[in-house]
């Protein structure tokens, strides 16, 4: 057998050679990977496309059949000028060019422990095979590791799955092909789930970010929020790898620890969620290097925008995306919004469009493939349809809640979203989360909840007159939760359910206390 395949593996017509096989043989796991590995040996780099597929098929299916059209997607083919190239390996390819085109140039610098890559040196690291073969791999941490691993995933066609150190593995096969890459939705929006990603899907992502917000090589990006989150990966590892946009690590987003990187270049890209702008502003600690600030995650507020613009000069662009389409929108003007509801216009290459039911729908070559393993019907074909209501003035986007959260109080529906856009407002409000908890009376159905917390001591009286001039007073909370701080996930997102759960368990020890 071994000659018979090493006699018609030759470069033009290796990817029909290996299907035979493939169908040949009783497909079980263990098969798959003995095959796989014989391969490996026979033609080495040549045939990388096939060691991920074997993984994969491995735990998809045991029909021959499923095999081998899924391998001759990811098998090497011939290509005008005779080399071999391998399908679906986009990433990597753009990867080895970039290399190509930025060898001896700082690529990564950890600011924890002084390290520091250039790309020639990055690319030799990815070069190490991953261990045990994997059919998924799961970086975590905000660290040089997580960039390598993704970088030796790509290379040997691995599912990679980022996740929070916290965070447990996804009891999930890995996706089909073209699919090669995980996301997790974050549990402010609900249960989390899975959303796979093709290359091109990735690729493209990267590509709307980086065009439209102007990233630039001499401008690195400064890596304070999670490399594992939808933000974090297409915002700071895809530009990297796939741009050659330099990423500086630092070891903590505290402001102490941020001032290490005051002098680490002359010119810095910052993306971070409200809450680390807030603590930054507060601390005195916003870099006076910075010189493109991003915000996204949840809703920046106006106050914060305006006082960093005007203390500092610097102008924070608001963000807006979501885990299963990339980025959405984004505020490129060089003064403070006068709309806090603004996010922006759609990204390059993005189209967008309210539906009957005025949620806003995204169209672009970003969007995922699927939500995974269970397909719905919100996601796929390019097509988004997102949770968000949203209103579309002269190209520009303004966002009006959600349409799985609203409130209702008495028959009339309230987004929490318009009542911690006012609460923001108040000065002594730092951050705050509104929800909607049962009221115990059939004919007020919600009561309104506002758990803030504050800059500076305030009562709820000045807290609810203060609405009262912005709002009907049927949307003013009537429950009132001050806390030291409301924090949030890796996304900046404080969790709605979460805030609903802990004041509902608060309420009832409370009650069983008296």
């Amino acid at each position: 057998m071994d000659d018979d395949f090493a006699r018609v593996a030759r470069p033009a017509g290796f990817h029909v050679a290996a299907l035979r096989l493939a169908v040949a043989f009783d497909v079980h796991a263990d098969t798959v990977k003995t095959t796989s590995n014989w391969i490996d040996g026979l033609l080495d780099k040549w045939i990388v496309g096939l060691r991920g597929a074997a993984r994969r098929f491995a735990h998809l299916s045991t029909n021959p059949a499923n095999l081998a059209v899924h391998i001759e997607i990811g098998l090497a083919t011939e290509t005008n000028d005779g080399l071999l190239q391998v399908k679906n390996q986009m990433l990597y390819e753009r990867w080895q060019q970039v290399v190509q085109k930025r060898r001896n140039e700082i690529a990564l610098r950890d600011l924890a422990s002084g390290r520091c890559w250039t790309f020639s040196q990055l690319n030799e690291e990815a070069e190490t095979p991953v261990p045990e073969n994997p059919a998924m791999i799961y970086p975590q941490g905000n660290s040089p590791e997580f960039i390598i691993a993704v970088l030796r995933a790509w290379r040997e066609r691995i599912v990679v799955c980022p996740l929070e150190a916290h965070h447990q593995l996804l009891d999930v096969s890995p996706p089909r092909l073209p699919c090669c890459h995980l996301k997790t939705t974050p549990a402010s929006t609900g249960v989390p789930r899975a959303v796979a990603f093709t290359q091109e899907q990735l690729a493209a992502d990267a590509e709307n970010i980086v065009t439209t917000m102007g990233l630039r090589p001499d401008w690195p990006n400064l890596g304070v929020i999670s490399l594992a989150y939808s933000y974090g990966f297409s915002n700071l590892v895809l530009p990297l790898l796939l741009h050659g946009i330099p990423l500086f690590l630092v070891p903590s987003p505290l402001p102490v620890a941020l001032r290490c990187a005051e002098h680490a270049h002359w010119n810095l890209t910052v993306a971070a969620v409200p809450a680390l702008w807030h603590a930054w502003h507060k601390a005195g600690a916003i870099l006076s290097n910075v010189r493109l600030a991003i915000s996204a995650g949840a809703p920046l507020p106006l106050t914060l925008e305006r006082a960093v613009f005007e203390e500092h000069g610097v102008k924070i662009h608001n963000f807006y995306g979501s885990t299963e389409c990339g980025g959405i929108a984004y505020d490129a003007t060089t003064v403070p919004r006068t709309d806090e509801s603004s996010v922006g216009r759609p990204l390059k290459n993005v189209n967008v469009e309210v539906s009957g039911d005025g949620s806003l729908v995204v169209r672009s070559r970003a969007v995922g493939e699927t939500y995974w393993p269970e397909p719905e019907p919100a996601l796929g074909g390019g097509i988004f349809r997102t949770c968000d209501r949203a209103e579309i003035k002269d190209g520009e986007i303004f966002l009006r809640g959600r349409t799985d959260d609203h409130i209702n109080v008495a028959g009339r529906k309230v987004s929490p979203t318009i009542i911690e856009q006012a609460l923001r407002e108040h000065e002594a409000v730092a951050e705050c989360v509104v929800f909607g908890v049962p009221s115990g009376s059939v004919d007020r159905m919600d009561l309104i909840v506002a758990c803030v917390a504050a800059d500076r001591p305030s009562t709820k009286d000045e807290l609810k007159q203060f609405l009262l001039q912005k709002l009907p007073g049927w949307q003013v909370p009537r429950e009132w939760w001050f806390v030291e701080s409301i924090g949030s996930n890796g996304t900046g997102k404080p969790s709605r359910a979460q805030w609903r759960r802990d004041f509902l368990e608060n309420r009832a020890k409370q009650g069983a206390a008296v």
